[in-house]
This record gives structure tokens, C-alpha cells and sequence, in this order.
């Protein structure tokens, strides 16, 4: 499946200059399926170059331009969307629904930057003197490194193409080594769409050795990674030696909290809405559910109800609710964690083991805990799982207080049909984003990102773009004074 791609260097796709190449599996059977290209140092010096002079004539594009070839890569993706969900299926594990669904994001990503290409606004404002004028405009930050985890592959790859693309910076693409094929079906959509050679390349391989190859270089200008706290600050230390910009959406540890007044039979079904999206291997997935004490029995009783009927299988299978966990590595961390959980004192409701039935893939039943407490391991490390524990609280300062115990900030789900408790507590929450009575947080026309630990920068929405331009101010004397 791979051999039609590889580097994307230049326009080209081609192999590495070592013609070597690395296994990627399928998580829900465990076999190989392909071999992909692995990059080496010239594979990288040549991306590098390439990008420069792609940097020089995209630049120089004219704004509405390249709103038509962003325009035309949506266009693309939701033509192409049964290709593109197929790969992610293959490579990540999620059904094909789900697939489906973040295809369609990306394609919104690509539109609303198209958009944003023509809205660059600059200032002119008031000199002091009388015979200058002050003039406020940006310009492109330069050739930007796009490091995308594999868990989102085509939509997170498709934030940080698209708005680069927008502010006229050439890019570099990273993807991860689990999910190689997703991003480049994307890259190659943007071929297609006529992107000018050098504009987007991809590099393919080891991550910490790209990683740090491209940040090693005075090329770079700027740096945007989704991924882990710890992997955000080793970039983050990296490209302090280049004072390279660094746009960071890091890990997410987020409250999910319900109040006495609301419906649980609607708030149940948007708990397993975005907690099981992806097998809960997202960075806004809620973690710690933090239930009113006269509703939390009713609520654990409902979530294990409705738990317990969603499908678990190949994401092949259009039946599937839950795929299995993407790797093995992911999959030995859950059950880690839920033994952990266990011996602290925790009460299993369901799941808590590999579903019977399944010889080969990394599957793992979505699992539910009662008598949880504030201290115990899941509630200060992030699961990245299916994993539900449920606590009571008794008012509204104590949640606020115990939601925010934590160095994560980057999502919050608040359930109440009170609106003075929804509007205080969306503003108490240090997070960088708020759902009150909704799963649905990351959307295109809004600035997405954390606070605390979770990083800085936002992606999505108006705000985005300035984070891949420079401000330039320019004081004018139209006259010789």
C-alpha cells in the first residue's frame, strides 16, 4: 500500500537515499500492512532545501491564489474521503464512522483557512508627527515543521498544513511511524490540488532523528507539534537554541462534570460520545468524571447500561463502535493502569480486561470504576484509554477546586441546566476550552488549545494563522523633516 509513496520531497514521491523502510501494523489484527520509507540525513538536508525555495514562490503567491489550491485540497479530501478513512482504519484502529467524521473535519480545516488566506489584515495608525505615518502588517514566519501524532493523523496534519499554507509558509511534514500512509494520502492531495514544488514536503522515519535534524537547522522558523507534555518539552528545550516559534498542544487530562439539575439519560449518551471517540485516545477525551453525589449512582448505573452494548471489533466491520487501541505499547499501558486503579481500591462496574473472543489485535473492553479518590494514579495520569472513573462531589466550589487540581489545561465538559452555573464555572476552569452540555469541542472556526502543561498557541479559528506570521511595523516619513 506504500509503494506508491514514500519521501515527498520537491513534488516528488521517492524513495529514501538508503532505501531502507520500517514495518507498519494493523492494530486490529497485528499484521504488517506494508513497508514504508524510512528518511536518513540527505533525505532531510534535501526536504530542507527544497522547502526554502518552495518558501520563495508561495510567498510571493498572491493571497487569493492560494485560497483557490487550499480551496481545492478541501475540495479533494471530501472526494477522496472512503481512501482516506480507509487508511486511518487501517493504521489507527477507529471504525470507519469515526473515520468518516475526521475526514469531514479536515476538510472543514482546509476550507476555513482558504478563507483566512484573504483576511491577513494589517493597522495603520495615528503617527505623532505630522509628516510620518506608522503601518502595521505581517508576512510569512518561514519554513514551518509539522509534527503530527498518530492518533488524529489527517485532521492534526491538516491544522498545520493548512494554516501554514494560509500565512504562505512552506511546511515540513512529520508524521508517526504507526500512521505514515494517512498523512501521505493528505500530502498527496495537495499535489493533486497544484501546490507549487517545495511547498509541502514529508518526511517519513524515525521521529526523534527528524525531529531533531530539523530543529538542528537554521531553516526552520517555526515548530508546531501535537503530542505528549513530555515530548512538547524536549521540542520546546530544542528549539530554544534556534529561538524557533513553538505552536505546542500537549497532553489533556479533562474534567467531565454533572451536575444535580440535568437530564442523564442525554448527558450519558454525550459522555460515551467523547470518551469512547477513538477508544479514548484523545487529548480531549474527559478523564475524571466528577458526578453531583444525588446523581452519581444513577449516572455510573446508566454508563455501564449503555457501555456495555457498544461493539467492540475490526473497525472494518460498519457494526463497530470500538476498534481496538493502536499499539501494543498502548495497549500494555491500559492494562497497567487498570491494575493500579484496582490495587489503590478501586471497584471495577465493567470491562476491565481483553474482550474474550479476540486472538490477535490490541483490544480492551471500555472499562468503568467506582470508589475512586482525588489521589489515586488515573486522576493525575492521563489513561489515553477507555478508561471511566466516576467520583461525587457535594457543591459547586468543590468541584471547581478539584477539577482544577491538576498541571493539564486543555479541555472541560460542564453538564447543568442552571446558566449562572454554566457561565461561572466555563469561566472558572483553567482550561483552554470549555463544553457546557455539548462533546463536541474542536471545530474549525474555533482557536483550539490548552493552558498550563498543556502548552501554548491555538489552532483553528481566526487566531491561528497569527501564530505563522511575523508583525512587522514600518514608521514612514513621507517628507525629509
Amino acid at each position: 500500500m506504500y509503494s506508491k509513496f514514500g519521501q515527498f520531497i520537491d513534488g516528488k514521491w521517492q524513495e529514501s537515499s538508503s532505501k531502507e523502510t520500517y514495518d507498519v501494523i494493523n492494530p486490529a489484527t497485528e499484521e504488517i500492512i506494508g513497508k514504508t520509507s524510512k528518511a536518513n540525513i540527505e533525505d532531510i538536508k534535501k526536504a530542507l532545501k527544497s522547502s526554502e525555495k518552495g518558501l520563495e514562490v508561495w510567498k510571493n503567491t498572491a493571497p487569493w491564489e492560494r485560497a483557490k489550491i487550499i480551496r481545492k485540497i478541501s475540495e479533494l479530501i471530501r472526494k477522496n474521503v472512503d481512501t482516506l478513512a480507509k487508511w486511518l482504519t487501517l493504521e489507527v484502529g477507529k471504525p470507519l464512522t469515526e473515520a468518516t467524521g475526521e475526514i469531514g473535519g479536515a476538510g472543514d480545516i482546509f476550507e476555513w483557512n482558504s478563507e483566512e488566506t484573504k483576511r491577513i489584515y494589517g493597522q495603520s495608525l495615528q503617527s505623532r508627527f505630522p509628516n510620518t505615518r506608522i503601518q502595521i502588517y505581517y508576512q510569512p514566519v518561514g519554513v514551518v515543521a509539522a509534527l503530527v501524532p498518530w492518533n488524529f493523523p489527517i485532521i492534526l496534519a491538516s491544522r498545520k498544513i493548512s494554516t501554514a499554507l494560509a500565512a504562505g509558509c512552506s511546511v515540513i511534514v512529520k508524521p508517526d511511524v504507526i500512521t505514515p500512509g494517512s498523512v501521505m494520502q493528505l500530502v498527496d492531495i495537495c499535489r493533486q490540488a497544484g501546490l507549487p514544488p517545495g511547498v509541502v514536503n514529508l518526511l517519513s522515519g524515525d521521529p526523534a532523528f527528524i525531529s531533531n535534524e530539523l530543529l538542528s537547522s537554521d531553516i526552520i522558523k517555526k515548530v508546531s507539534i501535537t503530542g505528549s507534555t513530555r515530548v512538547g518539552k524536549l521540542i520546546l528545550k530544542k528549539a530554544a537554541d534556534k529561538v524557533q516559534r513553538v505552536t505546542m498542544e500537549l497532553s489533556g487530562h479533562a474534567p467531565f462534570i454533572v451536575f444535580d439539575d440535568v437530564d442523564l439519560d442525554k448527558v450519558t449518551d454525550m459522555a460515551i460520545a467523547a470518551k469512547f471517540r477513538n477508544n479514548g485516545q484523545v487529548c480531549i477525551s474527559p478523564n475524571r468524571f466528577y458526578i453531583h453525589e444525588s446523581k452519581k449512582d444513577s449516572f455510573a448505573e446508566l454508563m455501564v447500561k449503555k457501555t456495555k452494548k457498544l461493539k467492540i471489533g475490526n473497525g472494518m466491520d460498519k457494526d463497530t463502535i470500538l476498534g481496538p487501541l493502536t499499539t501494543k505499547k498502548r495497549l500494555d499501558e491500559i492494562e497497567k493502569l487498570v491494575e493500579i486503579t484496582k490495587k489503590e481500591g478501586a471497584k471495577i462496574l465493567c470491562g476491565g480486561q481483553k474482550p474474550a473472543g479476540f486472538n490477535k489485535g490490541y483490544y480492551f473492553e471500555p472499562t468503568i470504576f467506582d470508589n475512586v479518590k482525588d489521589d489515586f494514579t488515573i486522576m493525575n495520569q492521563e489513561p489515553f484509554g477507555p478508561l471511566v472513573p466516576i467520583l461525587s462531589f457535594k457543591n459547586f466550589d468543590e468541584v471547581i477546586k478539584r477539577a482544577n487540581n491538576n498541571d493539564l489545561g486543555l479541555a472541560s465538559y460542564i453538564f447543568t441546566n442552571n446558566m449562572e452555573k454554566a457561565h461561572k464555572a466555563s469561566e472558572l476552569m483553567e482550561t483552554g476550552t470549555v463544553a457546557v452540555n455539548t462533546p463536541v469541542v474542536a471545530i474549525a472556526e474555533a482557536p483550539f488549545g490548552g493552558i498550563k502543561q498543556t502548552g501554548y498557541g491555538r489552532e483553528g479559528g481566526s487566531m491561528a494563522i497569527k501564530d505563522y506570521l511575523n508583525v512587522k511595523y514600518t514608521h514612514l516619513g513621507i517628507s525629509y523633516q
